[in-house]
Parts: structure tokens; sequence; C-alpha cells
């Protein structure tokens, strides 16, 4: 952060002193062409002690009083001006996007719940990055768009991970909404996988695409894209997939092998969504790997400066005034 002093319009304060500096020039001038009336035979009187020492203090009062002056008509000049602190603030911003997929069937519900709260904790730490959350059965729904307002992350991210607790309740019911479109059909990974993918945007911008899927990879219907054409589709818009499956579910070897297969295809990762471990392990090697920083804009914060110069005004006008008064008597 650099932190400077400037002046809102700068031109004002020569002019100002111009104007008072001409006033004073014209008033000594004024009174020089005054004069003063001689008087004959003072000469003696100006080697007496108790007269040289009242010329010198008037002397020294009338320095002081231009001395006023001067102050006054800078505080005044400085002023008008309008003094500023200006301080520009170069923020660094972490280039990353992060999407939450999160498979919303029946047999998922309690891993979520696990994904979502390991997420809320992990939110309180980014600086920039924006993430979004999108939910899937055999439609998809999304809950929140990209986004960095954290309060609004951390507060939905509570709410779904109350709603996965209580799968009954209005708040579960209010989430799901939208995920069970076609009847019949549940878990269209492939689907829910290149719907998440669509959330990123800004596709030419110099962003970092990750995708954290929660998913057992147990399809029932007929989606659109398979899984490993959803992946594709990722890989080709730039986006890196993350996989989290319930390890302690045996559904054969084939079903988790296909969705490490898809998630590293990707450059991504395959971990057990139980793992506590996991989704920091995972958005540790997303900072490591891909954080980038860009700088933004100097932001600039432009704060009014003029007490000091309002003090010297008003010390300096009263000293004029005292002080005038002096050399007058």
């Amino acid at each position: 952060m650099v932190t400077r002093a400037a002046l809102e319009t700068p031109w004002l304060a020569p002019v100002v002193v111009a104007v008072v500096v001409s006033a004073l020039v014209t008033g000594l001038l004024l009174r020089d062409r005054r004069g003063t009336t001689p008087v004959a035979n003072t000469d003696d009187l100006r080697r007496v002690p108790a007269l040289r020492a009242w010329r010198v203090r008037y002397r020294a009062l009338r320095v002081t009083l231009a001395l006023a002056v001067a102050t006054a008509a800078v505080a005044a000049a400085v002023l008008a001006a309008r003094p500023v602190t200006v301080q520009e603030r170069t923020r660094e911003l972490a280039n990353r996007d992060i999407v939450l997929c999160l498979d919303v069937s029946g047999s998922m519900l309690r891993y979520d719940e696990q994904v979502v709260a390991t997420f809320e904790r992990l939110v309180a730490g980014f600086t920039g990055e924006r993430v979004a959350l999108s939910v899937f059965d055999s439609t998809s729904s999304t809950v929140f768009p990209l986004t960095d307002d954290y309060a609004l992350v951390t507060d939905q991210l509570r709410i779904a991970r109350e709603a996965f607790a209580a799968p009954g309740s209005g708040a579960a019911e209010e989430l799901f909404r939208g995920t069970g479109g076609i009847e019949g059909q549940a878990s269209l990974i492939g689907d829910g996988v290149a719907s998440c993918t669509l959330l990123f945007d800004q596709h030419d911008a110099d962003r970092s695409r990750s995708m954290v899927l929660a998913t057992d990879n147990e399809v029932w219907g007929d989606p659109v894209y398979t899984l490993s054409e959803a992946a594709d589709l990722a890989a080709a818009r730039g986006v890196v997939l993350h996989a989290l499956y319930p390890a302690h579910r045996d559904m054969g070897a084939a079903t988790p092998a296909a969705l490490r297969a898809a998630a590293e295809g990707t450059g991504g990762t395959f971990a057990a969504a139980e793992d506590a471990d996991a989704v920091p392990a995972i958005l540790a090697q997303v900072q490591q790997a891909q954080l980038a920083a860009m700088e933004a804009d100097p932001e600039q914060v432009v704060t009014d400066d003029s007490d000091v110069w309002v003090w010297l005004l008003y010390g300096a006008g009263l000293a004029v005034v005292v002080l005038a008064w002096r050399v007058r008597a």
C-alpha cells in the first residue's frame, strides 16, 4: 500500500497565495505613499534606552505579524486546494474458480454432508477464489453460481449441510428442487458433470478451473452424456475434475475405476469421500499447482486531510488579530 499527500485542486494554491501577496504589497505601497510627518530635534530620542527597546519590540511585532499573515495565507491557499491523503492499494486476487458438484441421490446424502461441512470450514481461508455449488440427480440445479461473496457462500453451504443432515426437511426439499426432473431416472452422472462444467464462465480469462465431484457413479437411466464424454467436455474447457467416491461401498471394480479414469484424465485426483482430509488435500493441490496471482487495478482511497491546515489557519488568524492590535497600540 502506497500513501501520499496530494491536493485535489493544486492550481488554487498559487492563485490564493498570489492574491494575498498582491494585497500585502498594495497595502505596503499605499502606506509608504502616505509617509510620515517629520519632527524636529528628535535625534537624541533615538539614543534613549527605553525608546530603543520600544523600537526593537515594534519591529519584532511587525516581523512576527508579517510571518503570521504569510502563514495564514499559505494555510488558506492549501485549504482552498483541498489537501487529501491518497492510499493506493494493490490487491492480489486468487485466480481460481471452484465448482462443488454433488450427486444428491439417496445413497450419497451423508457423504455430501461431510464434503459440504469440510468446504464450509475451508471457505474462511479463501481470498478471492470464486466458488459455486451445483446439485444433481436426474437433472441439475444450481444452488449458487460462481461468486467470491463469502458471506453468501458460507450461508448457502450451511443451509445445504443442514439439508443433507435432514433429507425429509423443508430445507432439503428446497435444495433438491429441480434435481428430479426426469421421472424414473436417477444419478445421471455424466449429465451432472456436464452441467457443472457449464457453470465456468470467463473461458477466455486466465483463471484455473477445478470441479470437486462427489458421486458413487451408480447410474440409473439413460444420460445424454456418459461420464467419459462429460470428462472430455470438462477437459476441453480447461476444467480439472477431482472425484470423491464412497470407498466402503462394494459396487464392483468397474464403477470406481471409471470414475478414477475420468478424473485423472483431466489432470485431477481420485479420493475416498469419507476421508476427512480428502477435500483439504484436493484444495491444497489445486492451490499448489494452479494458483495464479493477478494484480488488480490499484484501488485509490482518498481521505480529506485538512484538519492540520484548519487549525493552522485559525492559529495564524488569531495571531494576526492580536499582533495587529499590538502594532497599532
